[in-house]
């Protein structure tokens, strides 16, 4: 029987061990693009479009289309006034040791 990879092995083995530049970037772009994702499903929720949501909030539809696709690296800030004036609903930030 195969010994069984943990996820942290997997990743490990493949972007490196926690505080390397390979996988810092990794976990860069992991957080990019799990923010994207709750905003787009949040969004669709709101049944609004990426044009009305940028009218609402304030910005451009094509930084809401970066944002959904993982492409900026977005701003505590700036995520925050999306939700709370596009999308009228508050963000709450949990900080858990790992």
């Amino acid at each position: 029987m195969k010994k069984l990879t943990s996820f942290e092995e997997h990743i490990e083995k493949q972007y490196g061990k926690k505080g390397t530049r390979k996988r810092e970037n990794f976990e860069q772009d992991s957080l990019a693009f799990r923010l994207g994702e709750m905003l787009k499903d949040e969004r669709k929720k709101a049944k609004l479009t990426q044009e009305e949501l940028a009218e609402k909030s304030g910005t451009k539809k094509s930084y809401i289309s970066r944002i959904e696709s993982g492409k900026s690296d977005i701003q505590i800030s700036t995520f925050s006034r999306i939700i709370e004036l596009g999308l009228k609903k508050t963000i709450n930030i949990t900080i858990s040791s790992k």
